[in-house]
Formats: structure tokens, C-alpha cells, sequence
């Protein structure tokens, strides 16, 4: 075991403070890594203060991790010491089910590993990102490529593969009109991410403060969805509509937006249930869905995607001991648009 440092929660809604942590050792198949920036996602939040339900405490947070590899196990084949690597939202799956196997580990029969507020298959509880160092099995870690800034990609290992992955399975690209709803941490993405697949890309957000942002990464266009002409002017608008919001919304409204065979695929997950008239999806063939992260693989697909296309997130880099007013920040919609932490102030 290596004692390491961390910033953890000991309760829920208890302010994060800086503490220690076990991490086990580095086994056959591991790969210790020095963590350089983790980014904060709202999950993080809702985790933390229990907003989807019973969570394990202390709990170290974060999923969105980019560093360095310092040491490999003996039978460690994909990285060697001195590569950039990245972890997301899981460390483990039970590898044999008909998802894992087709490279869906996020979807895993039994239920993947969470990098933190989960238990591992060995019975041991899970710490996140907010550390300095962590060890993770080589099948579940990805490598960052050299195009992109290790602060800037770390938000993509859950921002970047939770937009990416949906936008994929449902064909954005040339010739799709898309709409990305939310212009938050994931939000932001999904607009680079959809454009730079060939899209026609839309933003819904709440107001158009955040338009020349919005236009700037990549949006064709840009429409506030408290402005009820917005519902009229773009009816019957949409093949997709990819919501990022974690609020419980007028889903008729939405649906009303897409075409024919039209999806409206949620990513954002609200703490409350949300309801809507079936003859919404009935009245047009459409879609009402969800996605979680991408497998393993997708995920490394990710990756050498936006460093092909030249951009990794928008980012506020903080020091570990601005964790909790981030957390208020991210509440009141104040980043832009994901906070990263620096790992070398825990």
C-alpha cells in the first residue's frame, strides 16, 4: 500500500478537505499513475452530496483524470513509464458479458467499477482523481496523444466520450441537423464535437449569454429556450437532440423539435423523475433516450479524434483548495466551462 494525498468528502454535503489515502500496490496488470489534473463534472457533485442516492463515505471524487505513468507492472504490454495516460468513470468491468465483450464495458451486465463511490471486485472502495497519484489496470487506462494538453484533455475522459459516444451511435454528421442542449461542461463539447463530425449544429440554452462562445466553438446557430418563439420558429427542426442538462425539463416541449425518426438523447441526469405524453414520441416515430460513457475503446477513439481535430476542453485551472467554491460555482452555472485542478496544489 502507498499512503498518497487526496481531498475527500467525509460526509455527504460535508466540504471537501485534504486528506490521506491508500492506494494498493502496483499489480501484474497495473499501472501507477501521478495524476497531473483532474477535472471537476457536475456528477462529482451529485455524488458527493448524495443527490442520486446512498453514497460511500469519505469519498474521493473525480473521473476526469490526465497524468503521467511512474511505474508498470510485470505484465503490463500498452504503457510504459513516462506516458500520458487518462482515466474516466470506470476502473474495472467483469470482462466476460456479451457488453464487455463487444467493447461496451460501460454498460457491463454486472455493473462497471466506478473510479470512486464504487466497490472493486477485490471488495476494496474506490478513490477518484482528486489525488495525486492513482493505480488502475492497464485495460481500463487510455493513452492522451501528444497533440493534446494534459489539462485540457482531462475534462475529455467524461465530458468529451459522454457526448461523443451518443453523437457517434447516432450519426451526426454531414447532413444531420443536431441541436446540443446546455452549454455547460458537456454541452460545450458536444457543440466542438458535433462540428468538427460535419453537423449542422444548433445550441438550446437557457439565454444567448453564452452565444459568442457557443458560435465561437463551432454552433451554426444559437437559441434561447426561455424565449417561447424559439419552440415555434424551429418545430420539426432536429434528427438529434443531445440534452446535457441535469434538470428536469418539458420533454413535449423538446420532442416537439424533432423530425420524423428524430432522437432526443439524454446524457444530463436529473435528480428528480421527469414525465412526459407518449404521444410526444408516438405522434412522430421518434426517439426518447439515454447514454451513458463510451467503452474503453471508444473512449481512445475519443481522444485521438480531438487531437486530430486540434482542441481539447475549455478550461479553469484551480489550485485543490478552490474545490468547494468550484463546486458552488458549477451549481450557479459560473465556469467556462470546466474547472481542471491542479494536482501538484493537493
Amino acid at each position: 500500500m502507498t499512503t498518497v494525498a487526496a481531498y475527500a468528502a467525509s460526509a455527504a454535503k460535508a466540504p471537501l478537505e485534504r486528506t490521506t489515502i491508500e492506494r494498493r500496490p502496483v499489480g501484474e496488470n497495473d499501472v501507477l499513475i501521478e495524476i497531473k489534473f483532474a477535472g471537476i463534472c457536475h456528477s462529482d457533485i451529485h455524488q458527493a452530496r448524495e443527490g442520486w442516492g446512498e453514497a460511500i463515505f469519505p469519498m474521493v471524487p473525480g473521473h476526469e483524470i490526465a497524468g503521467i505513468v511512474t511505474e508498470v507492472g510485470s505484465g503490463v504490454s500498452k504503457f510504459a513509464v513516462g506516458d500520458r495516460v487518462g482515466v474516466g468513470c470506470m476502473v474495472d468491468s467483469c470482462r466476460e458479458c456479451e457488453n464487455c465483450k463487444a467493447g461496451l464495458e460501460q454498460y457491463c451486465a454486472e455493473g462497471n467499477t466506478g473510479t470512486y463511490n464504487a466497490v472493486d471486485r477485490n471488495g476494496e472502495v474506490t478513490y477518484g482523481g482528486y489525488s495525486t497519484h492513482i493505480v488502475v489496470d492497464e485495460a481500463f487506462t487510455v493513452g492522451i496523444p501528444e497533440g493534446l494538453a494534459l489539462d485540457e484533455a482531462a475534462p475529455l475522459l467524461c465530458a468529451g466520450i459522454t457526448t461523443y459516444s451518443p453523437l457517434k451511435h447516432w450519426n451526426a454528421g454531414p447532413g444531420k441537423k443536431v441541436a446540443i442542449l446546455g452549454m455547460g461542461g458537456l454541452g460545450h463539447m458536444g457543440v466542438k464535437i458535433a462540428h468538427a463530425l460535419g453537423a449542422e449544429v444548433t445550441v438550446l440554452s437557457q439565454s444567448l449569454r453564452k452565444q459568442e462562445d457557443g458560435l465561437k466553438l463551432g454552433a451554426d446557430h444559437y437559441y434561447a429556450t426561455s424565449d417561447p418563439k424559439t419552440f415555434e420558429e424551429l418545430r420539426g427542426s432536429f434528427d438529434l437532440i443531445l440534452s446535457t442538462v441535469a434538470v428536469p425539463l418539458d420533454l413535449d416541449a423538446f420532442l416537439a423539435l424533432l423530425k420524423t425518426d428524430g432522437a432526443f438523447v439524454n446524457v444530463g441526469a436529473p435528480e428528480e423523475p421527469v414525465s412526459l405524453n407518449l404521444f410526444s414520441v408516438i405522434g412522430g416515430r421518434k426517439t426518447l433516450a439515454g447514454s451513458g460513457i463510451g467503452g474503453i475503446q471508444e473512449t481512445q477513439e475519443m481522444l485521438d479524434f480531438c487531437a486530430e481535430h486540434g482542441f481539447g476542453a475549455e478550461i479553469e485551472l484551480i489550485s485543490a483548495s478552490e474545490i468547494n467554491e468550484a463546486y458552488e460555482r458549477v451549481l450557479a452555472s459560473d465556469v467556462r466551462y470546466r474547472f481542471v485542478i491542479d494536482a501538484a496544489t493537493i
